[in-house]
């Protein structure tokens, strides 16, 4: 999407009860060659095993389909007539919901058979213009898919959600048509209101969850939200290393002076330049966090002030392990990936003088090039992370 656009994208899902697995399936996939992002939430028929196979079937088809097509119309027709079709009911095996956003932010919506995106621009509901695209041929001959496209401004949020959202609370006596799309809708504004700068994934996690409250905690189908947020990138800068000519001191200060967004100097000497040329105090500390590092320190206006090799060498190898069920500590590596996994857009500046404590030839081979470790973290952050990453040397 256009500069000064972050697309966040954030999910929810929950089983139904008494089920082991999901039969709703969410994808998302950032094509970096064209600046695309894809995202499918899909719905199998059912619940438990039988349904997750058929929305992953149909989950995985519809975005590649997405990737290798841009017209909705042959999208819709290549998925409804690949999709098995139930031979008593006559009726397709899953749902899906398909955002496509391209490069500059125009984004198309194709929904078959789940309940409507909601679209909300600032604070006030979006209405985009549906369209109802008719299959020709096939099995599926004269079924409608609904599709909207639009463009995309900062501040837009997109709620997808499955059935279990709308229908939740079915029967109860406050919901005995279940929850529905307007209460949806009111729910979802009413928590962006609260909460301007909530993340996608909490947003998700809000709605999914009241929906569980109206199923009295027992969810009678399987219940899934996505939200997509186009906001402002989270910036992070993270320098480390002297620059290979003393005459550049004064442009890596420059550099950490001027950047909008997070400042992390991770090096006594990187540390020592930016104050002697900024003219800002180092305030040591004793907090041993990490007994395999050494503290860090304090400086006015930056983020975190770190030592250099030994701990951006921690930070690539939990950053190499990272899985859901890390739990980040307080040491000052894990500061740092706590930092990094928040950021969307991360600069990397590595001064290539050789430090002269780190050519001790006990030493392991990778502490003694800077650069090495801070390649290894910006390919970890754009592989694993899908991170926007930039590194520079000076």
């Amino acid at each position: 999407m256009g500069e000064g656009v972050y697309i966040e994208v954030g999910s929810a899902l929950r089983n139904h009860a008494g089920e082991r697995i999901c039969g709703d399936i969410f994808l998302s996939e950032r094509v970096r060659e064209e600046g695309r992002t894809v995202v499918v939430l899909s719905d199998g028929m059912g619940h438990g095993v039988k349904a997750n196979l058929l929305a992953t079937l149909t989950a995985t088809m519809a975005l590649n389909f997405t990737k290798e097509h841009k017209d909705a119309h042959k999208i819709a027709e290549i998925i409804m007539n690949t999709l098995p079709v139930c031979s008593e009911r006559k009726i397709s095996y899953a749902t899906f919901t398909i955002v496509d956003i391209e490069q500059e932010g125009q984004c198309t919506i194709l929904n078959y058979d789940n309940p409507d995106a909601i679209v909300m621009r600032g604070k006030e509901p979006y209405q985009p213009d549906w369209q109802h695209i008719t299959i020709e041929a096939g099995e599926y001959s004269r079924k409608k898919i609904k599709a909207c496209s639009f463009q995309a401004l900062k501040e837009d949020r997109v709620l997808l959600m499955t059935d279990g959202i709308t229908q939740s609370g079915l029967g109860r006596d406050q919901f005995l048509l279940g929850w529905g799309a307007e209460a949806v809708e009111k729910h979802f504004f009413n928590l962006v209101n609260e909460q301007p700068d909530i993340s996608a994934s909490r947003l998700a996690s809000l709605v999914v969850n009241k929906a569980h409250t109206n199923d009295g905690y027992q969810a009678k189908d399987d219940t899934s939200a996505a939200v997509i947020y186009f906001r402002e990138p989270r910036r992070l800068l993270i320098c480390s290393g002297p620059p290979y000519e003393k005459k550049k001191d004064k442009e890596l200060a420059q550099v950490v002076k001027k950047f909008k967004g997070k400042k992390i100097l991770s090096g006594g000497t990187t540390a020592e330049i930016v104050s002697r040329e900024l003219d800002i105090a180092i305030e040591d500390t004793l907090e041993f966090d990490d007994p395999d590092l050494p503290p860090i320190s304090y400086m006015k206006g930056i983020d975190l002030v770190t030592e250099g090799i030994l701990t951006l060498s921690k930070t690539a190898e939990i950053l190499d392990k990272y899985s859901t069920r890390t739990e980040l500590e307080k040491g000052p590596a894990d500061l740092i990936v706590r930092q990094l996994l928040e950021s969307d857009e991360i600069h990397l500046l590595a001064g290539t003088a050789i430090n002269v404590a780190h050519q001790d030839p006990n030493l392991p081979v990778e502490l003694e090039i800077r650069r090495s470790v801070m390649k290894k973290i910006a390919r970890i952050l754009e592989d694993k992370f899908l991170k926007e990453v930039s590194l520079r040397y000076i």
